[in-house]
């Protein structure tokens, strides 16, 4: 009778073994989710002014360091690590009148406009604590991409573009399980060391490199599905 008694447990326990192993590893499925975050607000560039200008070019120039932040970034997720593609972009415009000094000597004013727009797309990824069981969420991401910049005054349009680096670190609140919202701060950073004004390709000097860094701050909303 016992001989009997022992194979049959023997086989419900493989069963409960198995059956643990399955349920394992559908709950690992069902956390690889997808996310996708969009986030807007506004960045302010950290490039030094250059010195010796007029207090007319200087509040002409503060126009342009600082303006509109949005990026947009998709997630594969793994556990607590995400793997995806992340782009930003900032645009700022700043309107002025500016003085200048011909040949002979005589100064006069003249009106001027120039709209500045800095693009960043590259391969990100992230951590984040989106599976755990809390409503307080915490993500890191930093990714590696190209960062670019066009600038236009009039008919003179200047293009350019580098390597590229974004970082930002967020905190949000989770409203349901598919929703997060809250706010987050980040980088992106880059220098320019070559132009094109107009088609001409120009090389900078280093002490008239342009640089791109900026911080921003944002609302950021997150999709899970």
């Amino acid at each position: 009778m016992k001989s009997l008694i022992f194979p049959q447990k023997f086989k419900m326990m493989k069963k409960l073994m198995l059956l643990g192993a399955i349920s394992t590893s559908l709950l690992s499925f069902a956390q690889r989710k997808f996310s996708f975050i969009p986030s807007v607000g506004y960045g302010w560039r950290v490039a030094e002014t250059p010195s010796g200008l007029s207090k007319q070019e200087k509040d002409y120039i503060k126009g342009l360091k600082s303006g509109l932040h949005f990026d947009l970034s998709a997630y594969y997720h793994i556990n607590n690590i995400g793997i995806g593609l992340k782009f930003s972009n900032y645009s700022a415009s700043s309107n002025g009148i500016l003085s200048t000094r011909d040949s002979q000597g005589n100064y006069f004013s003249f009106p001027v406009s120039t709209h500045d727009n800095i693009t960043f797309i590259g391969p990100s990824i992230m951590y984040s604590n989106y599976n755990e069981p809390t409503n307080h969420k915490l993500f890191l991401d930093a990714a590696i991409g190209v960062i670019s910049y066009t600038t236009k005054t009039g008919n003179v349009k200047g293009t350019g573009s580098n390597l590229g680096l974004d970082a930002g670190f967020g905190y949000q609140y989770a409203l349901s399980d598919n929703i997060f919202i809250g706010p987050k701060l980040s980088v992106t950073a880059g220098t320019l060391s070559k132009m094109k004004i107009n088609g001409q390709t120009l090389d900078l000097p280093d002490n008239q490199k342009e640089g791109l860094t900026r911080v921003s701050l944002s609302g950021v909303v997150t999709f899970r599905f």
